[in-house]
């Protein structure tokens, strides 16, 4: 089958792979965002997806915005066109192209977590499974018909790294089940139930910003779902910031306990803080330009005592 790839995020390199791996489709060429500047020194940096077709010769076009592509589209004569973590929302003229439409890999089990960042919004919202949605894609933000979905149970200790990952390998085996219902003629359609849908919206470094009058469950989930990205944050007694990192543990308390965001304790078992309710448990910190460390070792520097006070200046963010 001859394939249009649209495509710039690091989840879509295994299904990409596997497209130009297998002799029984053609990539036509692959559209992704253009390159960005990246890092401290803002090193021009080409998109995972870019390096990956031009190692097997692909071509690769670059627009800043895909609907000034219809032409060049039909120009390609896709079958079918394939996209995964582009960044863009496709128009009617890119969809309308491909006779086979355009199938979108999404991350999450829809309409569950339609939008920007589903593999943060399924851990925060404490989900028992996540997956890659197999969709025909309309000119909505992930509401097109659904074909398939393929399904994986979260992990207690599930990260937002860890689960973009499993995803990543999960995408292949989800399109090649779609690719192959499709050359069969027996490709189902199901409308998504609009009243069960969910929204999350892109994420920045600000919604990282603990509060910590939530529930302790709700923070420790908060500080899985945002590692690597956006990370997780809270200020020190001294007004300086701490960044946060997994593991995490979320502890309830037989008593009562101190006012959200006091240290309980703090010493070789980790920097216990607590919460709306219950407290967290911390074992990996990052002061401003240090390492990252173990609680034992970054306490040893920067002491903490019971009765000392996190974020006690900052308001909480809410997640968009």
């Amino acid at each position: 089958m001859r394939i249009l790839y649209i495509g710039t995020g690091e989840i879509g390199l295994p299904a990409l792979r596997s497209l130009l791996d297998n002799p029984a489709h053609e990539v036509c060429a692959v559209i992704c965002q253009p390159d960005k500047p990246v890092g401290r020194k803002q090193v021009l940096t080409p998109p995972a997806t870019k390096v990956l077709a031009m190692e097997h010769d692909v071509t690769v076009y670059q627009p800043r915005r895909i609907r000034t592509e219809a032409l060049r589209v039909a120009d390609l004569q896709p079958e079918i066109a394939v996209v995964m973590a582009y960044g863009q929302i496709l128009p009617r003229s890119v969809l309308d192209v491909p006779p086979h439409g355009c199938l979108n890999l999404h991350a999450s089990l829809l309409p569950k977590h339609r939008g920007a960042a589903p593999i943060q919004a399924s851990i925060l919202a404490g989900d028992a499974e996540s997956g890659i949605t197999v969709m025909y894609m309309d000119e909505g933000l992930d509401t097109g018909d659904i074909l398939l979905t393929e399904t994986i149970a979260l992990a207690p200790d599930e990260t937002g790294g860890s689960l973009h990952d499993r995803l990543a390998l999960l995408a292949p085996v989800a399109l090649a089940r779609a690719l192959e219902l499709i050359a069969a003629g027996a490709a189902p359609r199901t409308p998504q139930d609009a009243t069960s849908a969910t929204h999350t919206g892109k994420l920045e470094r600000a919604n990282g910003v603990l509060s910590w009058e939530e529930p302790a469950e709700n923070i420790a989930r908060r500080i899985r779902a945002f590692d690597p990205w956006p990370g997780t944050s809270t200020t020190l007694p001294d007004g300086s910031t701490v960044k946060i990192y997994p593991p995490v543990e979320a502890l309830e308390l037989s008593s009562g306990c101190a006012p959200a965001g006091s240290v309980v304790s703090a010493g070789s078992d980790g920097l216990t803080v607590a919460c709306g309710t219950g407290v967290v448990r911390l074992h990996q910190l990052q002061a401003e330009g240090r390492k990252r460390l173990e609680a034992a070792a970054f306490l040893a520097g920067r002491p903490l005592v019971p009765g000392d006070r996190l974020g006690f200046a900052q308001a909480g963010i809410k997640l968009p």
